[in-house]
């Protein structure tokens, strides 16, 4: 149980695949312009990683060595598939937004990076809490982002707006740079810079 507990929460912070082991960045970069996109793709890859590692964990012993990688991919695109119908039948304007992206979950190397190092050695239920953990604390740092740059450079959040008119009347103006991919990277090293300050086990 102890195990298990630390498989489902170091991902969270300790061991986070984008702030400790800088995995998945281009989607960082990419889906957090606005923080409903970005929610939707944390939850498509907790629900791709966490099933790909039980499906993977479960026929890990009759796979054989050489054509593992072919397998795993085959795993992660079928669960993909499903994930872009079901956006499309029910998050039609999302999917939009999310255009390319979702498929690109294929190749997040944070899926394939814990298909290799977890799913293949361990058992059906700590490989779906290590998916699982390794989903959210992805998807902690993609809701951040955006929420910054959503804030920041739109003055909006999940479409609403929250900036008072009065504050533009004021003279207050969004920060279009928010928008550029560029500021992305500048939010996260910013969570990095914090999370290492708090951690200092991460600094040596």
């Amino acid at each position: 149980m102890a195990n298990n507990k630390s498989v489902f929460l170091n991902p969270l912070s300790k061991d986070n695949p984008v702030l400790v082991q800088i995995l998945g960045i281009c989607s960082v970069l990419a889906v957090t312009v606005k923080l409903e996109p970005a929610i939707v793709m944390g939850l498509s890859v907790i629900a791709v990683l966490a099933f790909s590692n039980v499906i993977i964990s479960l026929i890990r012993n009759t796979i054989p060595t050489n054509i593992r990688i072919i397998v795993q991919l085959v795993v992660v695109a079928g669960l993909v598939v499903i994930v872009s119908q079901l956006l499309e039948a029910y998050a039609y304007d999302v999917s939009k937004q999310l255009s390319v992206f979702i498929g690109l979950i294929i190749t997040n190397c944070i899926l394939m990076g814990r298909l290799e190092a977890f799913a293949m050695a361990n058992r059906p239920w700590p490989s779906f809490l290590d998916g699982v953990g390794n989903g959210i604390g992805y998807s902690i740092i993609l809701i951040i982002v955006a929420f910054f740059r959503e804030l920041l450079g739109s003055g909006t959040l999940l479409g609403y707006q929250v900036v008072p008119q009065c504050f533009y009347e004021a003279g207050y103006v969004n920060n279009g740079l928010m928008i550029l991919p560029p500021m992305a990277l500048i939010v996260v090293a910013c969570i990095i810079w914090v999370h290492r300050s708090y951690n200092k086990e991460l600094q040596d």
